[in-house]
């Protein structure tokens, strides 16, 4: 978050419809195997709806881009071990090419570097819609700082940024969105104001800015009063009060452990005050400021990835892009696989599909029927084509060629559904692999047994998971329902 009182800046003319109109969208980029496994014995897996992706946050995945954006730890950027320290305005070029590196292995976004004075660069990456193209939505935060470090001022609005953009771009939507990350927020809204300004000079029908600044911060204990608050800030400018009605109906709608706190009028030391200066509706979420909750390491070199809250600022990412997945107005695409022991099938009808080989990245030759029977073990993704929709599934893990199926007395998992543990009942003494996935193909748990055992389940969010019980010669698959 900035000091008050933005400077103006002038610039080159950047639009959305230079992106219609010069860009054509990437083709789908290498879907590396990372080993992802969705194994469906006689269960039909879901469509993917909005809580779903919801769902699909990734805690992990936002540790790490936070803990990397940072400099609490190195990364990798242009094939070079770096540490980004320090992203204040004049030095954080290294930060800049990073976003850049991490939006461009996405697929279906157009990825910008777009300069507005000799030191300032925002990052843009823009995901056309399917039916309104012109009809715009941005999600954005600033990544630039006024110290080193600074993991929450904003390294937790740039993170959630990436996420909401990997998860979202997997999707065919009606609508445009835009993921911006802004430069030199902390010297006066500079990058996002000249955004906005060449917007509204060209006429851009942008409906609605949601920025991110401060998401990681909850000084209350855990499972006291006011836990999990945050700020929603607001003005009668534009639609504004309509869209932040439209994020409560959000919160209200599905799962989050969030509190609102709605702050009208709401602050101008962010980025969404560069969209109001101009008429456009936009709203802050953050941190609750109003009830003095703020980090109190706030433009400090001490704030650190250790003083944030991991499951407060998760909840905080699951809000956004629950909102913006409904803004963007998801299209109906399946992109989710059923498989028994032989054989791999799409679970969406009435579409093109090409089988790929996750391993090599290669179109499977003559794979192209909604059913595929793998001849080797491997990973394999299906890309489906559903009208203007084009859509791959995560890369499954088949591994069940040359085994049996289990017979039915031969393994007992119960009870289903299940609260705090699953008892795995084994008819002989053998070295048995136990892996619990979710919906999604994430690994939650892994054990190795001999013999009849229980996996604690106690921790582990309700919803349906799918545990994966492997021998040597033999293999099964049980849908398991966490209460």
């Amino acid at each position: 978050m900035t000091y008050q009182n933005p400077i103006k800046r002038k610039s080159f003319k950047y639009t959305i419809f230079d992106v219609l109109l010069k860009e054509k969208l990437p083709t789908m980029k290498p879907l590396y195997a990372s080993i992802v496994f969705i194994l469906l014995c006689t269960y039909s897996s879901f469509s993917q709806n909005i809580q779903d992706i919801i769902n699909l946050v990734d805690v992990d995945k936002l540790t790490l881009t936070i803990n990397e954006f940072s400099g609490e730890q190195s990364t990798v950027v242009d094939g070079n071990t770096v540490t980004i320290l320090n992203r204040e305005h004049d030095t954080n070029d290294l930060a800049g090419d990073y976003l850049i590196e991490r939006l461009e292995a996405l697929d279906n976004i157009v990825v910008t570097s777009q300069p507005f004075n000799t030191t300032g660069r925002n990052i843009i990456a823009t995901q056309i819609g399917k039916t309104n193209p012109n009809d715009i939505y941005i999600v954005c935060a600033h990544y630039d700082t006024v110290a080193d470090f600074c993991a929450d001022d904003n390294a937790s609005g740039t993170a959630a940024v990436l996420e909401v953009a990997r998860l979202l771009s997997t999707q065919c939507l009606d609508n445009t969105i835009v993921y911006a990350l802004w430069d030199e927020e902390e010297i006066g809204l500079r990058g996002s104001q000249f955004y906005a300004n060449q917007a509204n000079s060209n006429g851009d029908n942008i409906l609605g800015v949601l920025n991110m600044d401060m998401i990681g911060y909850d000084g209350d204990a855990v499972g006291q009063p006011g836990d999990n608050e945050f700020d929603i800030d607001y003005r009668n400018i534009g639609n504004s009060v309509a869209m932040k009605n439209d994020i409560l109906s959000v919160l209200n709608t599905y799962t989050f452990d969030l509190n609102v706190i709605e702050v009208n009028p709401g602050t101008t030391a962010s980025d969404h005050a560069s969209f109001w200066n101009v008429g456009y509706s936009a709203v802050l979420v953050g941190e609750s400021w109003e009830t003095n909750d703020e980090t109190p390491f706030y433009h400090s070199a001490q704030d650190r990835f250790a003083t944030l809250d991991v499951a407060y600022l998760t909840e905080m990412v699951k809000l956004v892009t629950g909102y913006m997945v409904t803004k963007g107005s998801l299209v109906a695409v399946d992109n989710t696989v059923t498989q028994n022991m032989t054989i791999l099938t799409s679970n969406q009808n009435s579409a093109n599909y090409q089988w790929y080989n996750c391993d090599t990245d290669t179109a499977i030759t003559g794979a192209t029927n909604q059913s595929f029977s793998p001849t080797s073990n491997g990973n394999y993704a299906v890309e489906i084509t559903s009208g203007t929709c084009v859509e791959r599934s995560s890369c499954l893990l088949f591994d069940t060629l040359g085994l049996e199926s289990f017979a039915t007395n031969e393994v007992k998992v119960y009870p289903i559904p299940a609260q705090n543990f699953i008892t795995v009942e084994l008819a002989s003494e053998t070295s048995t692999q136990l892996n619990l996935y979710d919906v999604s193909g994430k690994l939650v748990l892994s054990k190795t047994i001999t013999e009849s055992s229980k996996l604690n389940i106690k921790d582990i969010s309700q919803g349906i998971y799918f545990l994966k019980v492997k021998t040597d010669k033999k293999s099964g698959t049980f849908k398991i329902v966490k209460e």
